[in-house]
């Protein structure tokens, strides 16, 4: 890999019509899944107000992005397979010079058509109007019932209104049965089509070179905040943004394992942890690196993380297809036991150490989740109450840790010391591909990159 600076001042420049997901197919898939006595709503997140007259960044919901790719605020997607009008209609905010000059370009009922594959575009302000003949004949409703629950209530109200609208003349009746979406659009996204693949892999390119700038930029007398200035220049100069709140922890601060305040000054002799990943259009990376402040591990630093990163190790080489979803995380769990004991940090067998849990007095999160496009991605991880199998397509985390914090009863030598190494995964028909093998885990690689920004 060749290796950008901190001050680097040229990021990639990415085509954004790469790797395009196939919207419209996802939704003929869907509209054969629930067949034409189905309906299926999806809106979009509403926009949430930060303070007074100021709004946070929107990001659209997973789930609706996935079906339709359209990424503006107030719009309900409609999926009624064999309607007259077309089987699929976007509500949406019209065009509207005035708010465009304000906020925005829109796309307009006009777009939605032509650029977002919608047989039938309508004015949002005309959905109440248009649901009962939507509903003519439907007998199941489908509807996302872990999210959006403005909108179910939304829904759900207008729906006590129909029988009237019907005897008016409206058209339209109660469907009988109710059904969740979720577990239909997040069992699809748990595996991912070769475009998704591509985008990920690009997200997780940029958030590589984002923690190797991070480790080239650190200085003992920093703040953490700085630190994650660095990260966040790195993944918007690819025009990408944060996948999710970025830690940088420092000392103790390490051992806080969502820890975002991000305020601490970064002191020499400490490490100094890292969890952040870039998000490319939807999709998300996430990676972790420790390393030290002053570009050089102690010896209680170094025996602890040779351990983790052994751990993350036997994590990614158990993350095969066919083993179970728990697999990393047996592996995890049986490496960090057995450093625990050969530092003398925990006492007894391994095997005792792992029935009794003791191993979580350092350990205390899981191994592996889901990545996608939410972080910690949906799709079950069980299914009948067993561990599902692992399949071609899949993409998960591997990250083991070990946190000693400056109160803990073990050896002072390890005191403040928080270390996991995380990184994103593939699974395939062989080995597991990993996508951030860009940014050094290894403890003389990660100094070699260090001494370089210091000559």
């Amino acid at each position: 890999m060749t290796r950008l600076p901190a001050t680097g001042t040229t990021g990639r420049i990415l085509d954004h019509k790469d790797h395009q997901p196939d919207h419209a197919a996802r939704r003929r898939e869907l509209a054969a899944r629930i067949g034409t006595a189905g309906i299926a709503f999806v809106a979009a997140t509403p926009a949430r107000r930060r303070n007074n007259d100021v709004e946070y960044h929107y990001r659209a919901d997973s789930d609706f992005r996935y079906l339709t790719g359209f990424l503006e605020p107030q719009a309900i997607a409609v999926l009624a397979p064999g309607h007259d009008a077309g089987e699929y209609t976007l509500f949406c905010r019209e065009r509207n010079p005035e708010m465009e000059t304000w906020n925005g370009r829109r796309a307009g009922t006009d777009g939605a058509r032509e650029h977002y594959g919608a047989d039938a575009a309508f004015p949002i302000e005309d959905f109440a109007e248009r649901l009962p003949r939507l509903l003519q004949g439907r007998q199941r409703l489908y509807l996302p019932m872990t999210a959006q629950p403005e909108f179910r209530q939304q829904l759900l109200q207008l729906l006590e209104d129909v029988p009237r609208q019907t005897r008016q003349g409206g058209g339209g009746n109660i469907p009988d049965e109710f059904v969740a979406l979720d577990g239909i659009l997040h069992e699809w996204r748990l595996r991912k089509c070769p475009e998704e693949l591509a985008l990920m892999r690009e997200a997780a390119s940029t958030s590589a070179r984002a923690h190797c700038a991070a480790m080239q930029a650190v200085r003992p007398g920093m703040m953490e905040y700085q630190l994650a200035a660095v990260l966040h220049y790195e993944f918007e100069r690819d025009g990408m943004t944060w996948a999710y709140p970025s830690i940088v922890g420092g000392g103790d601060n390490a051992c806080i394992l969502h820890y975002t305040e991000n305020e601490a000054q970064l002191a020499d002799g400490d490490l100094v942890l890292i969890d952040a990943g870039a998000e490319y259009r939807g999709y998300a990376g996430d990676i972790t690196r420790t390393f030290p402040v002053n570009g050089r591990f102690s010896g209680p630093q170094r025996a602890l993380y040779d351990i983790v990163l052994e751990a993350n190790r036997a994590g990614i080489d158990a993350a095969i297809a066919g083993a179970q979803t728990n697999a990393p995380h047996e592996a995890v769990k049986r490496v960090l036991a057995q450093g625990l004991v050969d530092l003398g940090l925990l006492t007894g067998s391994v095997d005792d150490i792992l029935e009794q849990e003791s191993y979580r007095r350092y350990f205390m999160h899981g191994t592996n989740h889901w990545l996608g496009m939410d972080v910690h991605d949906v799709g079950d991880y069980r299914i009948d109450g067993a561990w599902r199998p692992l399949e071609p397509g899949m993409t998960l985390t591997v990250e083991p840790g070990l946190y000693v914090p400056s109160d803990s009863e073990a050896d002072a030598r390890f005191h403040g010391i928080g270390i996991r190494v995380e990184d994103n995964i593939v699974i395939t028909d062989g080995a597991p591909e990993i996508t951030t093998t860009d940014v050094p885990k290894a403890p003389a690689e990660i100094e070699a990159l260090m001494r370089e920004a210091r000559m």
